[in-house]
């Protein structure tokens, strides 16, 4: 059933059609119309008593001194009841604009805290609770949907390298007995052509079980998982990529691991789809108390402001989506580039004191253990 809201029930239509606009008005006018229209009937009926009482007394009273009086009176009147209303409102005013900028999509902006009127102070700290909690809902949401991606990533990647693969790897098998069992040259030819064909369907299921959820990652840890990506990334894509990790003593929590390689893994991809780039630098530090992370290419560069307000954008979905999994950890992103300037990922993830496990990461290179050092070339 259609629903229908109405003024009835507050009272309003119960007012002549003439108030009504006037009830609409902010609060704010509301009592400045109606304390400047007291202060009008105060002046007019009190001028008008203390010059009859003088006309009865000297007859001096004119009616223009009379006009002049009153009009001058209010006038003060009214600019006094004005600022004094402003003083009081303020607190309530700033928080209309912030609520109004939050409604806007704002929503980092908290109200102020202003100490000039409790009522106002208690209205304002309740509204910020009130968006703590959102985002911190928004937040856990958000975690719950990744880390559920990343679940069933690693469920769909385990079944295509433990099934299919196996399954494929047990075709081959029969394919090449198969092969040296016949005797025609056109019916091994046939078998041949099937073979290379379950070798290349071989090697995209295990590509695609890499990119959903690399093993490397869960087994022996970010670098090494980086590693091998990145290897398996110059081989494909034909783009230098220099790499370089300094700084680490020891594995990462898995989420922020997690995060750090699909971050790598989206501008790498975005890399090769986009930028038209021919060489990337990617270098990954831990020191006071944060992970960084900077991703730089030669590339053909974008205006990114143009590129994230533009809808349906793939390229713009996959930065905001870097974006977001550097804010779930709250650490941030920014990205800088220009057209024909290339392109520079930043990234910042905060540590706490137990977030660094003693577990050594294995198969490290010399220049990784070590604090300092120079890029290298995977």
């Amino acid at each position: 059933m259609e629903r229908k809201t109405t003024l009835a029930g507050s009272g309003v239509q119960s007012w002549p059609r003439l108030l009504r606009p006037l009830l609409s008005l902010p609060i704010f006018y509301k009592v400045l119309i109606a304390n400047s229209l007291i202060i009008f009937v105060g002046a007019t009926g009190g001028t008008w008593l203390a010059s009859h009482l003088n006309d009865s007394r000297q007859g001096l009273a004119t009616p223009t001194s009379l006009i002049i009086f009153i009009t001058v009176g209010w006038l003060v009147s009214v600019a006094l009841n004005f600022l004094l209303l402003q003083i009081a409102f303020r607190p309530l005013m700033d928080l209309g604009k912030v609520m109004s900028r939050v409604q806007k999509g704002e929503r980092s902006l908290r109200a102020p805290l202003t100490g000039l009127d409790p009522q106002a102070d208690q209205l304002a700290a309740t509204f910020n609770v009130m968006l703590e909690a959102i985002d911190e809902a928004s937040r856990l949401r958000s975690t719950q949907i990744i880390n559920a991606q990343e679940q069933e990533r690693k469920r769909i990647a385990r079944e295509l390298h433990d099934e299919t693969s196996q399954m494929l790897t047990s075709l081959l098998i029969s394919l090449a007995i198969l092969e040296k069992s016949v005797t025609s040259p056109e019916a091994r030819e046939r078998i041949a052509d099937t073979r290379n064909l379950a070798h290349q369907t071989l090697r995209a299921i295990r590509n695609l079980s890499i990119d959903l959820r690399p093993s490397a990652l869960d087994d022996l840890g970010l670098l090494p998982a980086l590693r091998w990506y990145i290897k398996e990334y110059q081989q494909k894509c034909s783009i230098e990529v220099e790499f370089s990790a300094t700084g680490f003593k020891g594995r990462l929590p898995a989420e922020m691991e997690t995060v750090l390689y699909r971050i790598v893994q989206e501008a790498l991809t975005n890399t090769a789809r986009h930028a038209n780039a021919t060489k990337v630098s990617i270098a990954l530090r831990e020191e006071e108390g944060a992970v960084h992370a900077t991703i730089s290419d030669n590339g053909c560069g974008f205006d990114v402001e143009a590129l994230m307000k533009t809808p349906g954008q793939e390229r713009g979905l996959g930065l905001a989506g870097m974006q977001e999994r550097a804010v779930l950890l709250d650490g941030s992103l920014d990205i800088k580039s220009r057209p024909g300037a290339g392109t520079t990922i930043e990234v910042r993830l905060p540590l706490r004191q137990s977030d660094t496990e003693s577990v050594p990461y294995a198969e490290l290179t010399p220049s990784e253990k070590q604090p300092r050092g120079g890029p290298v070339k995977v």
